[in-house]
């Protein structure tokens, strides 16, 4: 029979765990468990006739998400993030595929251009867009000196714009798992493919797009939820005409100041997302494909 380990091995062998893992435990007791904890029991409480918060829990704040003009916000919200997101695969997955499959020194080169847009802050990056689509911009500069238009197009504060720069903003979290599963594709496979009589079509639909299903859909994840809550995109291009849950949430905690409310709404997204990652789990993706 194996002898039980002593005191000083227990100590021994505990030790070094608990220093590796209990910053890391704390760190996330700090700053993500008890703010989340706090967030949920303020979607709870009340506010006075001076706006003040007040621990007189009710469940009024989530039966107020019922209401019709917000019903109107989530559906447009979701409009845009299937849209955001149909349109960031399309692109994504060509351009994935072309840097998977480039031996090149070219490659580094394609990769750095979707890694380069994280350098620059995204507020500072969409404020540039708005410039660009201005009616004294340069595409409307470029278009008239073309003689393409007569006078300045509005371009901005419509919904399409929004869905641009949402696109724009969330490309690279669509490349990076696209690119992730199409690299580990077996190359063997295609050809084994093409030996047996499929065209390219029947390759891509029966044998590619399967292979890489988890990365699309992890993808489609990364994109689809900071869709939801990208409120400054929609705020900067869309001008208050494509509004998204993120902006209701930010006019609760700002102009409106009705926190409870707000921390509702967040509670909610917080659940959709987590909804959302449950789904793709059952898929059989795995945690670490959402991280690219």
């Amino acid at each position: 029979m194996a002898k039980k380990k002593s005191k000083h091995e227990w100590r021994s062998n505990g030790l070094p765990a608990t220093i590796m893992v209990g910053p890391v435990t704390l760190w996330m007791v700090l700053l993500v468990a008890i703010p989340l904890v706090y967030v949920a029991v303020m979607s709870f409480c009340s506010i006075d006739q001076y706006y003040n918060v007040t621990f007189h829990f009710t469940t009024e704040n989530y039966v107020r998400l019922m209401n019709a003009d917000y019903i109107k916000i989530y559906i447009q919200s979701l409009a845009i993030a299937l849209l955001t997101t149909l349109v960031c695969v399309l692109v994504a997955y060509p351009f994935s595929w072309l840097i998977a499959r480039t031996k090149s020194k070219k490659k580094k080169i394609l990769y750095m251009l979707v890694i380069i847009p994280f350098w620059t802050n995204s507020l500072i990056r969409i404020y540039g867009w708005r410039t660009f689509l201005g009616t004294n911009g340069w595409l409307n500069m470029a278009l008239q000196a073309l003689h393409i238009t007569n006078g300045p197009v509005e371009f901005l504060f419509k919904q399409g714009t929004t869905v641009l720069g949402m696109v724009y903003c969330l490309f690279p979290f669509m490349v990076l798992p696209l690119y992730t599963a199409i690299e580990k594709l077996d190359s063997s496979l295609l050809e084994a493919s093409a030996d047996l009589g499929a065209r390219r079509v029947s390759t891509f639909l029966e044998v590619v797009l399967p292979l890489t299903s988890t990365g699309i859909f992890s993808g489609c994840i990364m994109v689809f939820i900071p869709c939801l809550g990208f409120f400054f995109v929609s705020d900067i291009l869309g001008g208050g005409n494509a509004d998204v849950i993120g902006n209701l949430i930010e006019r609760q905690f700002q102009s409106g100041n009705n926190w409870p409310l707000g921390a509702a709404l967040s509670i909610i997204l917080i659940l959709i997302t987590l909804f959302l990652v449950k789904i793709y789990q059952k898929m059989g993706g795995d945690m670490e494909s959402l991280g690219g």
